[in-house]
């Protein structure tokens, strides 16, 4: 027996990165052939003016632009901001944001924590057959388990709030851990300290969590979940010459909450065959109260708008994977979901100079959603993907089947070509299906659209996709090119008169008016992407689109829609310099892209009823100025032995530059004035992780 001795000796080492390989340039679903791509983490914390949002961050892809300044609604290839669904654990969450309104699928800020997200897909089109309800794009998030080795902690603060994360292992000897993670605004602590910040605040606060419950026998289980609180109130200046723009004179209560927690059993049968459970229970709660100082002389607040939504759902979703051999994947689904309504809603009637009452209800329904899909490598070169979907409303007996496939066929080393087709059907805001009649002369008047069918749209995607470089220590630099129609039909229009109104104009789908399924839609484009994903601390993405998007309201007359910008252009770029134990990053994003549309507003009559009246006929029919913002962020990080410390600036809208965001009456001058998007915003932030 031979005993060596060692002596250690004592060297500071520069530090090691261990990276996963992970082909970003194709999706975490091996079932999505076309329009989709992974996004992780480290992207969301590297992007300028991302500030660790996936919905921020996906408008450097191509064919996807910002709905406002102001918010995360994107719009995707023409799409209403609300043909958005969102995902998590492979199950439907509600908007997982702050400030949000009742059918909308974005808000102001992300209440989820990029500590808790994973690696995760983005889809822009023709979905693989286990999504339903959605017509414009898919956000399936996948939340990472937490270290399960030991303890580690997590400090953040700066201009949008105070983060405090924690992970670890559930128990000594357990490879359970442990995933949570808390926000409260930034504002909200200033707010509580006394200090004025000025006529309005916007207070926020969330809570999101996983934790990872394996077992030797019975599977592995996880218990995940989030929750938001949020409200913003602005008083009106009392002050009647101080009055330079008509919102000048009304107060403003809002208040959004929304809340989900899953469990899941994942169960092995053999090593072929996966069982999935997911039962989730979410919240949703809207409240708003609006008030319009009438006078100058005494201030006479009268009520404008008031309205209260609840909903809760409770989703019970199973999907069994079975995979025979290397060449064939099944996989199906069921997706029950039972959802409670208790809506109200009053408005102004101008030209009965009274509150009406626009939606009332308190109710329960159901969905029943099944899916079936098929991958079959036909060859190295060929892969195949069928499937169809099943989408079932009880509260009206509406029902949709809807057959998706794709292929892919690598036709050369380093190249392939791609074709996808989906129908894909959506439910309705709930609140349109409840809307009360014009003439409420009934004392229990019953909702005229309650018989209201799904939006529903054909999804085709032709795609060509090349890496223009093989490198064996590293990502390729990637080429994509894709051309898309999407032919959108049932979309509810005007039922009783022929107008340009249809609800895919609307950012969160409602309608106070009698609505049929009558309207149609087309979108069609083509998008480029170069993207050289990071490697030696250099990345950039360059996207570019060239689209169209239109619509028919039950007048018959063809339209641009709202969101018809034509051009989308932008630029992300962003460099890493390593020097000893310190960091440094620089990144840049330029985001150019046409102007929405804008309907011309009829001053005669806006004057009359004293609020903003427009030209029917003329819908759309203006284009606003073409938008450009760049946004840049500056990161220093620190690497310790025990800690990590990072401290970044984001500054939005670098140049201050004055982006139209639209046009209104304003009944105090009572001329139109212009409306502009949010200026230089700078976004502070230091990160302790130990």
């Amino acid at each position: 027996m031979l005993s060596v001795s060692l002596e250690e000796a004592v060297n500071q080492l520069s530090e090691v990165n261990v990276r996963p390989t992970v082909e970003k340039d194709k999706p975490l679903n091996e079932m999505a052939a076309v329009s989709a791509r992974t996004f992780s983490v480290e992207e969301t914390q590297k992007f300028a003016a991302a500030v660790n949002d996936p919905a921020r961050m996906a408008t450097a892809y191509a064919g996807v632009v910002g709905a406002d300044d102001g918010g995360n609604n994107i719009v995707i290839r023409g799409n209403a901001p609300n043909g958005l669904l969102w995902r998590m654990e492979g199950v439907e969450i509600p908007n997982p944001n702050h400030f949000s309104g009742l059918g909308t699928a974005g808000g102001g800020i992300s209440i989820l924590s990029a500590q808790l997200l994973a690696n995760s897909d983005f889809l822009t089109g023709a979905f693989p057959a286990e999504y339903g309800n959605a017509l414009s794009g898919v956000f399936d998030l996948r939340l990472r388990r937490g270290n399960n080795t030991k303890r580690e902690y997590t400090v953040q603060a700066g201009v949008l709030g105070l983060d405090l994360a924690a992970e670890g292992p559930i128990a000594k000897g357990y490879t359970g851990s442990f995933l949570v993670n808390y926000r409260y605004s930034t504002l909200g602590l200033i707010s509580k300290l006394g200090a004025d910040i000025g006529t309005g605040d916007r207070v926020f606060q969330d809570l999101s969590f996983n934790v990872y419950l394996p077992t030797k026998k019975a599977g592995a289980f996880t218990l995940f979940g989030f929750g938001g609180l949020s409200s913003s109130k602005i008083n009106a200046l009392t002050d009647s010459t101080k009055w330079e723009y008509e919102f000048d004179r009304y107060n403003d209560d809002f208040r959004s909450n929304t809340g989900a927690a899953g469990l899941t059993h994942t169960m092995p049968f053999g090593r072929k065959t996966m069982l999935k459970t997911v039962l989730l229970v979410s919240g949703y709660e809207n409240k708003y109260r609006t008030e319009r100082l009438e006078s100058s002389s005494n201030y006479l607040a009268t009520e404008r708008d008031n309205a209260s939504y609840q909903t809760q759902k409770r989703i019970l979703s199973s999907t069994l994977t079975y995979k025979p051999n290397a060449q064939h994947t099944f996989r199906t689904g069921l997706i029950g979901t039972q959802l409670r309504y208790d809506l109200t809603q009053r408005s102004w009637e101008a030209e009965e100079q009274q509150m009406l009452t626009r939606v009332r209800v308190s109710d329960r329904t159901s969905t029943l959603q099944a899916f079936g899909q098929w991958n079959y490598r036909l060859s190295e070169q060929v892969t195949m993907n069928a499937g169809v979907h099943y989408l079932h409303l009880t509260l009206n007996g509406t029902s949709a089947l809807e057959p998706r496939g794709s292929i892919r066929w690598g036709f050369a080393p380093n190249q392939s070509l791609s074709f996808g087709y989906g129908l894909h059907s959506q439910l309705q805001n709930p609140a349109t299906y409840f809307v009360l009649p014009a003439s409420q002369s009934s004392d229990t008047p019953s909702p005229t659209n309650r018989n209201l069918g799904f939006s529903r749209s054909h999804h085709y995607v032709l795609a060509y996709d090349r890496r223009l470089n093989s490198r064996a220590d590293g990502p390729p630099l990637r080429l994509k090119v894709e051309t898309y129609y999407q032919w959108l039909f049932d979309i509810p229009v005007s039922a009783d008169k022929r107008d340009a109104f249809a609800i895919t104009n609307s950012f969160s789908g409602s309608a106070d008016r009698n609505l049929a399924n009558n309207g149609h839609g087309r979108n069609y484009g083509l998008e480029l992407t170069l993207e050289q994903f990071l490697h030696h601390g250099l990345y950039f993405l360059v996207s570019s689109s060239l689209y169209n998007s239109e619509y028919q309201g039950s007048d018959g007359v063809w339209r641009n829609t709202r969101w018809n910008g034509r051009h989308a252009q932008s630029l992300l770029v962003g460099k890493e310099w390593t020097n000893g134990s310190n960091v440094f990053g620089l990144n840049l994003k330029l985001s150019y892209y046409g102007g929405y549309r804008d309907t011309p507003i009829d001053l005669a009559e806006s004057k009359r009823l004293s609020q903003t009246e427009y030209i029917d006929n003329q819908s759309f029919t203006e284009q606003l100025p073409d938008y450009f913002r760049p946004d840049i962020r500056l990161s220093w990080k620190k690497n310790k032995l025990r800690s990590t410390r990072t401290l970044s600036l984001d500054l939005q809208n670098a140049v201050n530059r004055q982006n139209v965001y639209g046009r209104s009456f304003d009944t105090s001058s009572g001329t139109i004035k212009t409306f502009y998007g949010t200026g230089l915003i700078p976004v502070l932030s230091y990160r302790v992780a130990f």
